[in-house]
């Protein structure tokens, strides 16, 4: 009894921390879920850990007596799981963009921590404790494993990195590069790249580094000092009234002559400034591709001090080379500051050479832009879009062109001037030299929502694009404008200022798809405007006529009214009003004539107008091609010309022209029949009588179709002595020389 419970106290402590161990590992694996970075590193381990879980389940159950091996590996699982946990509880906290600068010591902490792990394992002395050979091997296996797991950082991460390493090695500041960088940055991390949310991520990421300060950490700090110079560059990291004051502080510093090159600045070999100096074995600093050449040429000796050299060292000379580029930096700065007050000469020619420089300067460099940008230069270059030296306008437009590539901070300065955008768009209307850079700077100048209002209300400038986007002059200048169009067409008014200007293609998208509202102001626009034929034509092959359908069918009484307006507007092209017989509207325009309610006169008479122009394009028909017919059936005849007496004056006129354009289609005799059977000439007698001019003389054009090829003794019947009075009136008061022939037709006819 005695001895069981000495046995049982001394096994008391080390079940304890077992329990302890099994408690901490299930808290890893629960925690390693909610990781920022390195998600599938975190769920191996998590995934090895819970595999031990069960076999120190099965110790905690065993009489275990503590032995120096079993301590020991009690011991480093105690520590690491504090290590994992520790190592959790950082990625899961810290700021995401400093977890990703130091994804490669997380990655190397968790490969130590699963090392140490299975060193443990591997020390409990399993087999003396009882434990099934089965559990055995498998933590053998699991051992082996975890031993020679590697963990490894993400493609996307190690491509980060590198391009940070790169730009720190090569100093390359350049705005666009650390912009790249920032959303490669931002897509790794998986936050958006949004301006606001990148300064806030930024933001974040320099309290880290605050912190790396404090803990007195200086290889860390100076890393990431070196990250955020470099990040800084980036248009999101800094606003640019910040950037402003940063810069100015500089250059106010630098005074306002330049500085000679220091004599070590220049390569003994090429007596130039060096770009890129290396040092030889001797010592001596050359420039790397003079120095490389001498090699090349046999050359195995100093060029200075003609002691033999080791021609496979060329180590970079990068103080010098720091050095040189400050200098570099200091002159270009002081030169872009004094430039300006040269562009205002009267000399075109000293202008346009100090516009070559600065041209060349914007190209060598984003950051030569970004100082350009900050002198205010903008202002000056948009007032000189309004020299009358097409050269010194190109110039400038080019220039422009450079400045605002990428740079929302740019594009936000040019919206500031006065009549900048309408500056840029007159250039669209001269030489197609300048039309072609005005386009390009107004592409890109659109991607800025802020600008892009603006291009769109400068009067003329869609019309221009329009007429850009299908000239043949120069076939990249017509890709920009269909673009730039395409940039335009967010809004609304922009679109119907280009179905105004023949561009359609952005109306039918709008008509086809569109909200309801939007689709009433679209269909508007096509009832409301002049179309040519060729214009009727193509909105017809693109797709507007089965848009307009299908607001006629479902819309409101207010959408029915302006489709069909439209629809009115394009079916007076025969072709047209041929395929939308084709396509079943006859139907659905008779179904709207019929049922439409008096209140609705409007719409009646648009819709008679419509069939009206049916009736017109059947005349057209060839010989040769499948003759359509307008009115399918009997009833549909009768229906129809029974209105004459329901309606008012337009509506009548419409559908006697419809009746006398069907009287010369292919289907006349089918139609002339139907009509006498309908008692059309007595209603078309009456007709003759009334007052409307437009009426009666349709009315006499109609009747006299019908008499010709008629039995006389039908036509008798109704042409009495008053007709005869009415038709003879008619005659002598007509002004209309066909209303005059079909009457004296009608008296002639039966006689």
């Amino acid at each position: 009894m005695t001895m069981d419970l000495v046995t049982s106290a001394s096994c008391a402590p080390a079940g304890e921390m077992l329990s302890q161990i099994i408690e901490g590992i299930l808290e890893i694996v629960f925690a390693a879920k909610d990781v920022l970075v390195e998600k599938e590193s975190f769920a191996d381990l998590a995934n090895y850990l819970e595999r031990i879980v069960p076999v120190l389940k099965e110790l905690n159950k065993k009489r275990i007596s503590n032995s120096e091996s079993f301590n020991n590996a009690i011991e480093i699982l105690t520590r690491e799981i504090k290590v994992a946990k520790q190592l959790i509880q950082e990625c899961s906290k810290r700021n995401k963009v400093y977890l990703l600068m130091n994804c490669r010591m997380t990655v190397k902490r968790l490969e130590d921590t699963t090392k140490e792990i299975s060193r443990a394992l591997s020390l409990i002395p399993l087999a003396s404790m009882g434990i099934s050979s089965g559990i055995i091997e498998e933590i053998g296996k699991l051992c082996d494993n975890m031993r020679n797991a590697e963990f490894r950082t993400a493609i996307a991460e190690e491509t980060i990195l590198e391009k940070i390493e790169t730009g720190i090695q090569e100093r390359n500041v350049d705005r666009s590069y650390a912009n790249n960088l920032l959303v490669l940055i931002a897509e790794a991390v998986g936050i958006s790249t949004d301006r606001s949310v990148l300064r806030k991520e930024f933001e974040e990421f320099k309290s880290e580094i605050e912190n790396a300060h404090l803990r007195k950490d200086q290889a860390e700090a100076i890393q990431m000092d070196q990250i955020i110079a470099l990040l800084e560059r980036a248009d999101a990291t800094s606003s640019p009234r910040e950037k402003e004051l940063k810069y100015f502080t500089k250059r106010k510093s630098l005074g306002s002559q330049p500085l000679e090159p220091l004599q070590s600045f220049y390569c003994p070999i090429t007596r130039d400034v060096m770009v890129d100096p290396v040092e030889t074995s001797s010592g001596q600093t050359f420039e790397r591709s003079a120095i490389e050449k001498w090699f090349a040429d046999g050359n195995t000796l100093c060029p200075l001090t003609m002691t033999p050299l080791d021609t496979s060292i060329l180590r970079p000379n990068k103080t010098l080379r720091q050095s040189i580029e400050e200098w570099k930096d200091r002159n270009t700065m002081i030169m872009i500051a004094s430039m300006k007050p040269k562009l205002h000469s009267e000399d075109e020619e000293e202008s346009l050479h100090c516009l070559g420089q600065l041209q060349d300067l914007c190209e060598q460099r984003d950051l030569h832009r970004e100082w350009v940008i900050l002198e205010n230069y903008i202002p000056i270059l948009i007032e000189l879009l309004g020299s009358r030296n097409r050269d010194i306008r190109n110039r400038a437009l080019v220039i422009l062109g450079i400045l605002v590539k990428d740079s929302a901070d740019a594009k936000e300065r040019i919206s500031k001037v006065d009549n900048s955008i309408e500056s840029i768009v007159h250039s669209l209307g001269r030489r197609i030299g300048e039309r072609k850079l005005a386009v390009a700077l107004l592409l890109e100048l659109s991607k800025s929502d802020l600008v892009r209002e603006c291009i769109g209300k400068v009067q003329g400038c869609i019309l221009l694009l329009v007429t850009m986007s299908g000239s043949s002059d120069d076939s990249q200048a017509s890709r920009d404008a269909r673009e730039l169009l395409e940039n335009l067409s967010f809004s609304d008014q922009n679109v119907v200022q280009m179905a105004k200007a023949n561009y359609f293609k952005h109306l039918l998208q709008r008509l086809s798809s569109g909200p309801e509202d939007v689709k009433m102001m679209m269909a508007t626009t096509l009832a409301e405007m002049e179309l040519t034929d060729h214009n009727k034509s193509s909105l017809f092959q693109d797709g507007a006529l089965g848009s307009l359908l299908h607001l006629v069918s479902h819309g409101n009484v207010e959408m029915k009214n302006v489709a069909i307006r439209a629809l009115q507007n394009l079916s007076s092209l025969p072709k047209n009003g041929l395929q939308m017989i084709r396509e079943g509207a006859m139907e659905l325009l008779l179904d709207l004539l019929f049922r439409q309610s008096p209140s609705s006169p409007l719409l009646r008479e648009q819709v008679a107008a419509t069939i009206m122009h049916l009736a017109i394009s059947t005349v057209s028909q060839e010989m040769g091609e499948i003759q359509v017919s307008l009115l399918e059936s009997d009833e549909d005849v009768f229906r129809l010309f029974s209105l004459v007496n329901l309606t008012g004056p337009d509506v009548q006129q419409s559908i006697l022209r419809a009746f006398h354009a069907l009287c010369q289609s292919s289907s006349a005799t089918n139609i002339k029949t139907k009509l006498s059977q309908c008692s059309a000439v007595q209603v078309l007698v009456q007709l003759c009588e009334l007052d409307n001019l437009n009426v009666r003389a349709n009315a006499v054009k109609l009747f006299c179709c019908l008499t010709e090829d008629a039995d006389v003794g039908t036509i008798l019947e109704h042409v009495g002595q008053k007709c005869i009075e009415t038709l003879l009136r008619i005659i002598k008061s007509s002004d209309d020389e066909e209303e005059i022939a079909s009457a004296m037709g009608i008296i002639y006819n039966p006689s």
